[in-house]
């Protein structure tokens, strides 16, 4: 049986921008090194400029995210990580605890979890890629850590019908590659993390913790049964420390990286804001989406529209003639595919993620062009003809 793809000619025309990795993600358009003059370089961060520019950055954060007026918003180390974890580690062990894991960054809250916090009344709630669990299994009475967006799989949870208004237990958000792109319902959510290096394209290593009344409210009654290390303190004398939220932040931050989040902040807010951030998003994947429809090759690795992410779009290759290869071959087209697209300088970094399925995945987020993803679909369907019949000439 041969599987040689029909020659399909090289492409003329090539995306201006070819940055589509999922993180760190394009640089807002226009951005250049210059828009960082006013960074406090060579001060403190607890100086009252240093300070200033913190805080500026919490309060640019609440306008353009829309975050509500009681919740708090403070600036973290580590990443979407780091505040992830910070959350898990100060609130969980009071209630019993369920976890969605459809895909690999919920997979490791689940391992944290189980594994090193050691929880005993925990439920994980699995999915394969391109999945959700059984929404309906989420209890009112426990608490949840999920993900609103699998950045590793590309489906996203379509809203937060699945969590009780009235539920007893408060709910984690890992909302990094969600935030600025879909609509997060505040009134669900009691703590949600983010890094600015997603649909903002910002610098990485800084995390963005948000808390609602309610996760302060188990800060300030809860004491976890463990050491609790220096970075993940949010509390002093039994009370939140309001301070972290007012831009004096636990670790040293990169001043130069609050910068660029302000200069990105700014950015959104010059286009329009949260409504222009999410129509951008969306318009870059239905650019995907007419794509994939006339492409019998590929097709979502998230099959359900409703589920589908429209920041870290995951494909994977259906062609019957990939499909009848042995699975090392399938993962060495799939790394051919990505590397043919990076040697020509059209799509950098566009690789599956290590644990998921075959595929492509390509960041759609507000920063990237609509103009740019129709640019480089020519060059997806080129470069699969190209891998299939290097992997079996005629």
């Amino acid at each position: 049986m041969t599987t040689t793809a029909a020659p399909v000619a090289k492409p003329a025309l090539r995306p201006a921008r070819p940055e589509f990795s999922s993180g760190p993600c394009a640089k807002r358009p226009g951005w250049s090194p210059d828009k960082l003059s006013s960074a406090v370089l060579g001060r403190s961060h607890r100086s009252k400029i240093g300070k200033s520019r913190l805080k500026l950055a919490i309060d640019r954060t609440r306008e353009v995210l829309e975050v509500p007026a009681d919740y708090l918003i403070g600036i973290v180390p580590g990443s979407d990580t780091g505040a992830v974890e910070m959350a898990m580690w100060s609130l969980l062990g009071p209630r019993p605890v369920q976890l969605l894991a459809f895909e690999s960054f919920g997979k490791d809250w689940a391992t944290d979890v189980v594994k090193q916090l050691r929880l005993k009344d925990v439920e994980v709630l699995e999915a394969a890629y391109g999945e959700l669990p059984d929404l309906t299994r989420v209890r009112a009475d426990a608490d949840l850590v999920f993900t609103w967006n699998g950045t590793t799989s590309g489906a996203r949870v379509p809203n937060a019908d699945f969590i009780a208004a009235d539920r007893e237990g408060i709910t984690i958000c890992d909302a990094t590659s969600a935030a600025f792109a879909q609509a997060l319902d505040w009134a669900k959510l009691d703590v949600v993390t983010f890094s600015w290096q997603k649909v903002l394209g910002g610098e990485a290593a800084h995390g963005v913790l948000i808390l609602s009344p309610r996760a302060v409210a188990r800060l300030e009654s809860y004491s976890p049964p463990w050491p609790m290390p220096k970075l993940f303190r949010m509390t002093k004398g039994g009370k939140v420390n309001e301070e972290i939220f007012e831009g004096a932040t636990i670790n040293t931050p990169s001043m130069l990286c609050v910068e660029d989040y302000l200069d990105a902040l700014n950015w959104a807010q010059s286009v329009g804001g949260l409504h222009e951030l999410h129509r951008r998003c969306d318009t870059n994947l239905a650019t995907l989406e007419r794509w994939v429809a006339s492409s019998p090759w590929v097709a979502f690795l998230a099959a359900s529209p409703s589920q589908r992410s429209n920041t870290s779009v995951c494909l994977k290759v259906v062609d019957p003639r990939v499909a009848a290869l042995p699975a090392a071959d399938q993962e060495k087209l799939a790394k051919r595919l990505a590397a043919l697209l990076e040697s020509e300088g059209v799509a950098l970094d566009i690789g599956h993620y290590r644990d998921a399925p075959p595929g492509l995945r390509i960041w759609c987020g507000a920063t990237v062009e609509a103009s740019d993803l129709d640019a480089l679909t020519p060059w997806l369907d080129w470069a699969f003809a190209q891998a299939l019949a290097e992997l079996s000439p005629a």
